[in-house]
Parts: C-alpha cells; structure tokens; sequence
C-alpha cells in the first residue's frame, strides 16, 4: 500500500467544521493523519464491484420475497408486511448505504464484506471532511473517489421523479416536506442527519429536523412535528430495532405506510440488505462469484468470520479456524440475533493495521473512504482519507 502522511485540522477546526467526534474514548484521534494512495483503476474497480453487488442485493431481496425466507434472514414479524409494501411500490425509494468490502489495493481481489444499506455513518467524514483535509493540504480536492453530496441529493429527487429525468423534479414537486430525525446525545449520529437534511434541501425539499422523541406520529393522519405535517420522516433508527424495541410503534408505522400518509426514508425492504444473513442467499444464487465470500448459517470447514445477522461496530463479531476455535472475539449487544458464517478473507496491511475500505451507494457507487483498526472493525477502528494518483 502507498500512504502518505497529511496535516490534520486542528480538533477546534474539526470543531467549527462539525466533526466533534475528533476524539475516540480512550483519547486517541479518530482522524487518521495518513492518505492511501488510490490510482484511477482501483477507484473504478470499487465502482464496478459496487454497481455489480446491489444489482446482487435487488435480486436477493426479490429472492427473500418470492420464497418467503424473511425467517431465515432473523426479520421480526413487525417488519414482514413493511418490507413488502415498500420494495413492490416505487415511491419507497431508498436513499443511500454503505458497502464494507476487503481488498481492490495492491492487486487483491475485491471482496464483499457486507452491506450497511439502513442506517449507515461515517458519511459525513467520508464526503466533506476527507475532501476538505485534500484542500488543506494544497492538493487537488478534485482528486478523490467521492460525489457523495450530489449522488445524495440528486437521489432524494428521485422520491418525487423516481427513474425519470431530474429536471422534472421542479415540474413535478408540490411542497411535500420532509422531517429529520436523531435520537438525542448522539452529536455524530446528529450531524449525519443534518448532512442529509442539507442535501434534501439542496435538492428543492422543504425540510426541518427535530429528535426523535419530538416526533409525533398518528396511523391515521401521519408525521406532525410542532402540529406541522410532514409527509417524509427520515429517521437513524434501524428498522429492526424499532420492530424488537417498540413494536407498538412498528406497528403504528405500518399502518401509516398502508394509509399512505408518509414515506419513512431509509424505506423497510433495506432491512434485508442490512441483514448479514443476506450474504448466504446471495452465495446461493451466486455460487463462486468473484465479489463474494463463501457464507453459511452453519459453521465453514475454513477459517471463517461468525457474525450476528444484525449488528454494528464489530460488535458480537469472532473470527475463528477451522476446527472453530476462536482467534479473536468481540462482546457486544447483538448475542441473540441468528449467526452468519464467512469465510475469512485479509485486509489490506501496512504497519501492522489493517485496512478496509467502504463505498458510499446512492443510486450509484458515489464515495470512497477507509477504516483502520485490527481484524475487527470496531468503534476504536480510524478513518483515513484517499487521493487518487
């Protein structure tokens, strides 16, 4: 790997820019001050595989669907009908996710890891804060694999045009407003909102934010924040979580949805692509593709990774040899939900850290970015910054 060293912001500059989670817990930068080196044909290989693999998930989740196996991916009952709905009626229109993919440096193969197609972050950093340090550093901020903001915002008009022309937005928007929401105490959680709050605006949207426990929500009459309605919410909060968690209140949604008085962003069926799960149905209907690693719900004679169906942070997640003893574990939160077996595949190395990039989708592969950590990812694991050489 080629990577070089760049100046940083300062953490009150990071500050005023609204990156406040400069910081992890135990006081080490969260901003990496290295740059990986990227030429034009790697960063057009993660396009390719990227474009290639959610062609892959659509037809996966149509699989799911077709042959009822909503068990089999861990989906709570609550989010059945939901997830139905919003894959058959086009306004569902699902904004943007995140793949997590190993390799596509140094001439290894890219592999998927998995999709965060729900609730995904590190957005903001990977759109502006990376494309920002580029300019700081007297470089080219052009060069970069990231049209994030205006992937995302041409793609929030595409709820009102859905696959025509763009320019028909204005034509065709009638002032429905869209609702922002976060749950409270989280400041990256809060600014990934409000990025994507800012590109709906960008796009022609009227929009306000709010927290989550300010929202209110009638099944017959929708999504009212201050008495004003709105006919979009866009909420951080993952679908399953909701279903597990407050199941009056995924079923209140549901009924909105079936009176068709608001479009809940990201839309139910991405919580197929969210499901870990989905990687053993996609080696199924993709036995030995080149983008994907062998996956099982039973443990693999190799050396393999276990996961939760749902999880985040590397949480709950193990990596084991063939006999399955376990090499390295995390503990976590998401013990309960159904495990997935893949087989293992090396991240790229440098230094004795290890890389993993991840490719932003918002209609299309729109924006490249890195995290360094161990073999696991977790929540100590850096973000590091790319330019295209």
């Amino acid at each position: 790997m080629d990577i070089s060293k760049i100046k940083l912001f300062t953490k009150s500059e990071m500050e005023s820019l609204g990156l406040s989670w400069h910081t992890d817990i135990d006081g080490s930068d969260y901003i990496s001050d290295e740059l990986i080196h990227v030429s034009q044909k790697e960063a057009d290989s993660y396009y390719d595989a990227c474009e290639e693999l959610y062609s892959m998930y659509v037809e996966g989740a149509e699989h799911v669907i077709a042959n009822n196996l909503f068990h089999d991916l861990d989906i709570p009952n609550a989010l059945i009908a939901p997830i139905i709905q919003s894959f058959e009626e086009d306004i569902h229109w699902h904004i943007y996710g995140r793949f997590d993919l190993a390799g596509g440096l140094d001439g290894k193969p890219i592999k998927l890891l998995e999709f965060n197609a729900d609730t995904p972050t590190s957005l903001y950093e990977t759109s502006s804060l990376q494309w920002g340090l580029l300019k700081f550093n007297g470089m080219d901020e052009s060069l970069q694999f990231n049209n994030i903001y205006q992937a995302i915002s041409d793609n929030f008009k595409r709820l009102i045009t859905l696959d025509s022309d763009l320019e028909e937005f204005e034509r065709l928007y009638e002032g429905w407003r869209m609702l922002f929401s976060s749950i409270r105490g989280s400041d990256e959680e809060e600014i990934t909102v409000k990025f994507l709050q800012d590109c709906a605006r960008h796009a022609g949207f009227e929009t306000n934010f709010c927290y989550v426990d300010e929202v209110q929500l009638d099944s017959a009459e929708g999504t009212f924040f201050n008495d004003e309605n709105y006919e979009f919410w866009f909420k951080l909060i993952p679908w399953e979580n909701i279903a597990i968690d407050e199941p009056e209140l995924a079923a209140i949604m549901a009924n909105m949805m079936d009176n068709k008085n608001t479009i809940f962003i990201n839309p139910a069926y991405t919580v197929l692509f969210q499901s870990k799960r989905m990687l053993k149905i996609l080696w199924d209907l993709f036995p030995n593709h080149p983008l994907l690693l062998p996956a099982s719900y039973e443990p693999l004679s190799t050396k393999q990774v276990l996961k939760p169906s749902f999880g985040r942070e590397g949480n709950n997640v193990q990596i084991l040899d063939a006999n399955k003893s376990v090499i390295k574990a995390n503990d976590g939160i998401y013990a309960n939900h159904k495990p997935l077996y893949q087989e293992f595949y090396e991240l790229n190395e440098s230094g004795g850290n290890f890389y993993q990039p991840q490719v932003f989708y918002a209609y299309e592969p729109c924006g490249l970015g890195f995290r360094k950590g161990s073999l696991i990812m977790d929540n100590y694991a850096k973000f590091v910054s790319h330019i295209i050489k």
